[in-house]
């Protein structure tokens, strides 16, 4: 069981990572930075939009709409927070 709870934690990590690298990525994105019609540029950022819609998609439809502002990957890496500590506050119940 322990290497199920280590699992969902690392699962969890990826996740973030993947939302952490999207929210900079929009942003450099946003600034003319980065140009999407580079190739290795517009591959990471497509692959990035289709692994995290999922998560976004039902989050944006409950929110708010504020315009220009999504707050998806806040309320998205908040979750995933919580589901961590509620994790590791219950650990014992994997060992």
């Amino acid at each position: 069981m322990t290497s199920i709870f280590e699992i969902i934690l690392l699962l969890l990590g990826v996740a973030r990572f993947f939302i952490f690298a999207h929210f900079i990525m929009s942003w450099l994105i946003s600034f003319d930075v980065l140009n999407v019609r580079q190739p290795l540029v517009g591959q990471i950022w497509y692959t990035l939009q289709r692994i995290l819609e999922p998560i976004y998609g039902p989050l944006r439809s409950v929110l708010p709409n504020l315009g220009g502002i999504d707050l998806s990957p806040i309320v998205a890496l908040i979750g995933i927070e919580i589901i961590r500590i509620v994790l590791l506050n219950n650990a014992a119940l994997f060992y």
